[in-house]
Protein backbone atom coordinates (compact mmCIF):
# COMPACT_ATOMS: atom_id res chain seq x y z
CA UNK A 1 0.00 0.00 0.00
CA UNK A 2 1.33 3.37 -1.26
CA UNK A 3 0.28 5.94 1.61
CA UNK A 4 -0.91 9.46 0.08
CA UNK A 5 -0.87 11.07 3.46
CA UNK A 6 1.21 14.30 4.14
CA UNK A 7 1.68 15.74 7.47
CA UNK A 8 0.81 19.32 6.98
CA UNK A 9 -0.85 21.59 4.39
CA UNK A 10 2.33 22.78 3.81
CA UNK A 11 3.89 20.19 2.66
CA UNK A 12 0.64 19.04 1.12
CA UNK A 13 1.26 22.46 -1.32
CA UNK A 14 4.52 21.70 -1.98
CA UNK A 15 5.75 22.90 -6.34
CA UNK A 16 2.95 25.24 -6.27
CA UNK A 17 4.08 28.23 -8.15
CA UNK A 18 2.66 31.56 -10.05
CA UNK A 19 1.19 31.03 -13.10
CA UNK A 20 -0.58 27.85 -12.48
CA UNK A 21 -3.87 26.52 -13.32
CA UNK A 22 -5.68 25.34 -10.48
CA UNK A 23 -8.85 23.35 -10.02
CA UNK A 24 -10.85 24.12 -6.99
CA UNK A 25 -13.89 21.49 -5.98
CA UNK A 26 -17.18 22.87 -4.26
CA UNK A 27 -20.52 24.34 -4.70
CA UNK A 28 -20.64 28.01 -3.26
CA UNK A 29 -19.28 27.55 0.22
CA UNK A 30 -19.97 23.29 0.75
CA UNK A 31 -17.18 21.43 -0.03
CA UNK A 32 -14.64 23.79 -0.61
CA UNK A 33 -10.61 23.29 0.56
CA UNK A 34 -10.53 26.09 3.00
CA UNK A 35 -7.08 24.85 4.30
CA UNK A 36 -5.49 25.04 1.15
CA UNK A 37 -6.91 28.05 -0.36
CA UNK A 38 -5.99 29.91 3.23
CA UNK A 39 -2.28 28.36 2.38
CA UNK A 40 -2.13 29.66 -0.74
CA UNK A 41 -3.28 33.18 0.27
CA UNK A 42 -0.25 33.17 2.64
CA UNK A 43 2.16 32.17 -0.01
CA UNK A 44 0.81 35.08 -2.35
CA UNK A 45 1.58 33.21 -5.74
CA UNK A 46 0.19 35.17 -8.51
CA UNK A 47 -1.14 35.09 -11.92
CA UNK A 48 -3.30 32.29 -10.90
CA UNK A 49 -6.24 30.30 -13.67
CA UNK A 50 -8.62 28.95 -11.55
CA UNK A 51 -11.10 26.63 -12.21
CA UNK A 52 -14.34 26.37 -10.16
CA UNK A 53 -18.35 26.81 -10.08
CA UNK A 54 -17.73 29.98 -8.61
CA UNK A 55 -15.25 32.10 -6.54
CA UNK A 56 -16.71 31.88 -3.14
CA UNK A 57 -18.12 35.21 -1.25
CA UNK A 58 -16.13 38.51 -0.67
CA UNK A 59 -14.29 37.00 2.50
CA UNK A 60 -14.04 33.71 2.54
CA UNK A 61 -12.87 30.22 -0.41
CA UNK A 62 -11.16 31.82 -3.58
CA UNK A 63 -12.80 35.65 -2.50
CA UNK A 64 -9.47 35.48 -0.80
CA UNK A 65 -7.26 34.85 -3.43
CA UNK A 66 -9.20 37.60 -5.44
CA UNK A 67 -8.83 40.36 -2.60
CA UNK A 68 -5.08 39.89 -2.78
CA UNK A 69 -5.17 39.78 -6.99
CA UNK A 70 -3.74 36.43 -7.34
CA UNK A 71 -6.46 35.25 -9.41
CA UNK A 72 -5.75 36.67 -13.36
CA UNK A 73 -8.33 34.08 -14.73
CA UNK A 74 -11.32 32.27 -13.67
CA UNK A 75 -12.87 29.90 -15.27
CA UNK A 76 -16.25 28.96 -13.94
CA UNK A 77 -20.00 28.86 -14.37
CA UNK A 78 -21.44 31.35 -12.02
CA UNK A 79 -20.36 34.70 -10.68
CA UNK A 80 -22.81 34.28 -7.62
CA UNK A 81 -22.59 36.41 -4.70
CA UNK A 82 -19.30 37.99 -4.64
CA UNK A 83 -19.06 41.30 -5.79
CA UNK A 84 -15.50 41.81 -5.95
CA UNK A 85 -15.26 38.95 -8.18
CA UNK A 86 -18.10 40.98 -10.51
CA UNK A 87 -16.29 44.11 -10.00
CA UNK A 88 -12.78 42.61 -11.66
CA UNK A 89 -14.82 41.19 -14.52
CA UNK A 90 -16.67 44.04 -14.99
CA UNK A 91 -13.85 46.73 -15.70
CA UNK A 92 -11.71 44.19 -17.20
CA UNK A 93 -8.85 43.43 -14.38
CA UNK A 94 -9.97 39.60 -14.40
CA UNK A 95 -10.42 37.80 -17.05
CA UNK A 96 -13.58 35.29 -16.95
CA UNK A 97 -14.80 32.38 -18.95
CA UNK A 98 -18.36 31.36 -18.32
CA UNK A 99 -18.92 27.55 -18.99
CA UNK A 100 -22.41 25.94 -18.75
CA UNK A 101 -22.56 24.20 -15.30
CA UNK A 102 -22.91 20.90 -16.89
CA UNK A 103 -20.38 21.78 -19.27
CA UNK A 104 -17.61 22.44 -16.36
CA UNK A 105 -18.29 19.08 -14.80
CA UNK A 106 -18.12 17.24 -17.87
CA UNK A 107 -14.73 18.94 -18.90
CA UNK A 108 -13.30 17.67 -15.30
CA UNK A 109 -14.64 14.08 -16.09
CA UNK A 110 -13.51 13.66 -18.96
CA UNK A 111 -9.67 15.15 -17.58
CA UNK A 112 -10.12 12.59 -14.82
CA UNK A 113 -10.72 10.09 -17.58
CA UNK A 114 -8.00 10.71 -19.78
CA UNK A 115 -10.45 11.62 -22.69
CA UNK A 116 -9.24 14.54 -24.21
CA UNK A 117 -12.60 16.44 -25.51
CA UNK A 118 -16.12 15.36 -24.95
CA UNK A 119 -19.51 16.75 -27.17
CA UNK A 120 -21.93 18.33 -25.48
CA UNK A 121 -25.12 20.27 -27.14
CA UNK A 122 -24.92 22.95 -24.33
CA UNK A 123 -24.51 26.19 -26.16
CA UNK A 124 -24.77 25.16 -29.69
CA UNK A 125 -26.26 28.36 -31.64
CA UNK A 126 -24.71 30.63 -28.89
CA UNK A 127 -21.59 32.61 -27.85
CA UNK A 128 -20.35 29.98 -26.58
CA UNK A 129 -19.86 27.83 -29.88
CA UNK A 130 -18.26 30.35 -31.48
CA UNK A 131 -14.90 29.33 -32.96
CA UNK A 132 -15.63 25.71 -31.78
CA UNK A 133 -15.31 23.19 -34.20
CA UNK A 134 -19.42 21.45 -33.88
CA UNK A 135 -20.74 18.42 -35.01
CA UNK A 136 -24.18 16.40 -35.95
CA UNK A 137 -25.43 13.47 -34.14
CA UNK A 138 -28.39 11.54 -34.93
CA UNK A 139 -30.08 15.12 -35.93
CA UNK A 140 -28.92 16.90 -33.08
CA UNK A 141 -26.02 19.53 -32.97
CA UNK A 142 -23.01 19.23 -30.42
CA UNK A 143 -20.47 21.26 -29.63
CA UNK A 144 -16.45 20.15 -29.13
CA UNK A 145 -15.10 21.33 -25.83
CA UNK A 146 -11.64 20.05 -24.79
CA UNK A 147 -10.83 18.34 -21.49
CA UNK A 148 -9.35 20.95 -18.59
CA UNK A 149 -5.62 20.80 -18.10
CA UNK A 150 -4.38 21.64 -14.73
CA UNK A 151 -1.21 21.25 -12.34
CA UNK A 152 -3.18 21.17 -9.09
CA UNK A 153 -6.68 20.34 -7.81
CA UNK A 154 -7.59 20.98 -4.21
CA UNK A 155 -10.31 18.83 -2.82
CA UNK A 156 -12.20 18.48 0.58
CA UNK A 157 -13.80 15.52 1.35
CA UNK A 158 -15.41 14.39 4.71
CA UNK A 159 -13.19 11.10 5.32
CA UNK A 160 -10.52 9.80 3.52
CA UNK A 161 -7.38 7.58 4.15
CA UNK A 162 -3.89 6.96 4.12
CA UNK A 163 -4.26 5.52 0.60
CA UNK A 164 -6.03 8.17 -0.37
CA UNK A 165 -9.51 6.54 -0.83
CA UNK A 166 -12.06 9.29 0.07
CA UNK A 167 -15.79 9.90 1.08
CA UNK A 168 -18.07 13.04 0.51
CA UNK A 169 -20.82 14.18 2.88
CA UNK A 170 -23.61 15.60 1.53
CA UNK A 171 -24.12 18.47 -0.73
CA UNK A 172 -20.16 18.54 -0.52
CA UNK A 173 -20.28 15.66 -3.12
CA UNK A 174 -20.56 18.23 -5.70
CA UNK A 175 -17.44 19.07 -8.26
CA UNK A 176 -15.30 17.58 -5.91
CA UNK A 177 -15.55 13.86 -7.38
CA UNK A 178 -14.83 15.09 -10.57
CA UNK A 179 -11.81 17.00 -10.00
CA UNK A 180 -9.95 14.01 -8.15
CA UNK A 181 -6.85 13.25 -11.15
CA UNK A 182 -8.27 15.53 -13.07
CA UNK A 183 -4.92 17.90 -12.85
CA UNK A 184 -1.45 16.76 -12.76
CA UNK A 185 -1.39 16.66 -8.95
CA UNK A 186 -4.67 15.67 -6.61
CA UNK A 187 -4.59 17.14 -3.03
CA UNK A 188 -6.87 16.17 -0.59
CA UNK A 189 -7.96 17.75 2.13
CA UNK A 190 -10.48 15.60 4.99
CA UNK A 191 -12.00 16.40 8.45
CA UNK A 192 -11.12 12.96 9.46
CA UNK A 193 -8.18 10.67 8.35
CA UNK A 194 -8.46 7.60 9.25
CA UNK A 195 -6.20 4.48 9.31
CA UNK A 196 -6.20 2.52 5.71
CA UNK A 197 -8.78 -0.53 6.62
CA UNK A 198 -11.04 2.03 8.65
CA UNK A 199 -13.63 2.90 5.63
CA UNK A 200 -16.22 0.53 4.80
CA UNK A 201 -15.51 -0.23 0.86
CA UNK A 202 -18.88 -0.05 -0.18
CA UNK A 203 -19.06 3.27 0.82
CA UNK A 204 -16.46 4.95 -0.86
CA UNK A 205 -17.02 7.34 -3.15
CA UNK A 206 -13.39 7.85 -5.05
CA UNK A 207 -10.76 5.19 -4.77
CA UNK A 208 -7.13 6.38 -3.86
CA UNK A 209 -5.54 5.92 -7.32
CA UNK A 210 -7.08 9.41 -7.91
CA UNK A 211 -5.30 11.40 -5.06
CA UNK A 212 -1.60 12.06 -4.75
CA UNK A 213 -1.64 14.12 -1.11
CA UNK A 214 -4.20 13.67 1.32
CA UNK A 215 -4.02 15.41 4.93
CA UNK A 216 -6.27 16.39 7.59
CA UNK A 217 -7.52 19.80 7.99
CA UNK A 218 -7.01 22.08 10.94
CA UNK A 219 -10.10 23.83 11.12
CA UNK A 220 -13.11 24.24 9.07
CA UNK A 221 -15.84 27.05 9.61
CA UNK A 222 -18.38 25.65 7.22
CA UNK A 223 -20.34 29.18 7.09
CA UNK A 224 -23.67 29.13 5.73
CA UNK A 225 -23.63 31.26 2.44
CA UNK A 226 -27.47 32.59 3.00
CA UNK A 227 -29.06 32.26 5.91
CA UNK A 228 -33.07 32.67 6.10
CA UNK A 229 -34.86 32.86 8.99
CA UNK A 230 -38.15 33.77 10.28
CA UNK A 231 -39.46 35.46 13.10
CA UNK A 232 -41.11 33.22 16.16
CA UNK A 233 -44.91 33.54 15.98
Amino acid sequence: MISKKVNSVEEALQGVQDNMTFMFGGFGLSGIAENSIAELVKKNIKGLTCISNNAGVDDFGLGLLLHQKQIKKMISSYVGENAEFERQMLSGELDVELIPQGTLAERCRAAQAGFPAIYTPAGYGTEVAEGKETREFDGKMYVLEHAFKADFAFVKAWKGDAAGNLIFKGTARNFNPNMCGAAKITVVEVEELVPVGALDPNQIHIPGIFVQRIFQGATYEKRIEQRTVRQRS
